[in-house]
């Protein structure tokens, strides 16, 4: 008979009695940020949060931009939004660049104090005349709102740069305060579909500030080092729909 799934996963689980290194990646540690009791229920316990809907068009435009970007790196010059935004860099070429952008592998560093293993999967790097690399993400939506150097993006896309910027300079290599996102919004204005959507894109600069990232991972592993799980976040929710779902349960007789 086969064996029912409980919806409990059983492995990439920390184990407090272990000296093995535990792997936590960037979206797994702002899950942290968002919500404590989610992400002991994740890491500690195997509940995973429910999925959410895939998001498709933007891996696409990723690899687009990817792609496109990738031609300009081989010829060693700025891509023409680069040269329209005035910034005077280049894209990056390494070796490593497609491990660092791969999702299962990402940029690493082993945090010795937490014996943690930080990584993240990048979208891009830029290198200025000085040597210093800039981290780059790409972001697609389609908001009618016009998206200028400006534009008031999410406070987690800016975590998500800083721990960027924070791996790479664990990982030896000067890194500008200086990241950017590469915004494509997608234009609701068109006449008619036509097998086509069509794009505006923007570079949004973004001062990174790196320092609460040793404060976070030390907060993070004393929260799975934990017997029981922490209080939930007040805004989560992920929590606000366990609590309502088991308060309309049945009593039990």
């Amino acid at each position: 008979m086969a064996k029912a799934d409980t919806g409990v996963r059983s492995r990439n689980i920390f184990d407090p009695t272990s000296s093995k290194p535990f792997k936590l990646s960037r979206s797994r540690l702002e899950n942290f940020l968002e919500c404590p009791r989610c992400f002991y229920l994740d890491r500690r316990l195997g509940i995973d949060r429910p999925d959410g809907p895939p998001f498709n068009l933007n891996i696409a435009v990723d690899a687009l931009l990817k792609r496109e970007f990738d031609v300009y790196r081989l010829r060693g010059e700025a891509h023409p939004l680069m040269t329209a935004a005035n910034i005077e860099a280049v894209p990056f070429a390494h070796a490593d660049l497609e491990k660092w952008r791969a999702n299962f592998t990402g940029v690493q560093f082993h945090h010795e104090p937490t014996n943690l293993i930080i990584s993240g999967a990048v979208d891009d790097l830029w290198v200025n005349r000085a040597g210093e690399l800039y981290v780059v993400d790409y972001k697609a939506t389609s908001t009618a709102e016009t998206i200028t150097p400006a534009f008031n993006y999410r406070a987690g896309y800016k975590r998500q740069l800083e721990i960027y910027q924070w791996l790479f300079r664990r990982n030896g290599f000067s890194v500008s305060n200086t990241a950017y996102l590469v915004y494509a919004n997608g234009r609701k204005d068109r006449p008619a579909f036509e097998s086509r959507l069509e794009f505006d894109l923007t570079i949004i600069p973004c001062e990174g500030n790196d320092s609460w990232v040793e404060q976070c991972l030390n907060d993070a592993v004393n929260c799975l080092r934990q017997d029981t799980p922490p209080e939930p976040a007040k805004s989560c929710t992920f929590c606000l729909y366990r609590s309502a779902a088991k308060s309309c349960e049945p009593s039990a007789t």
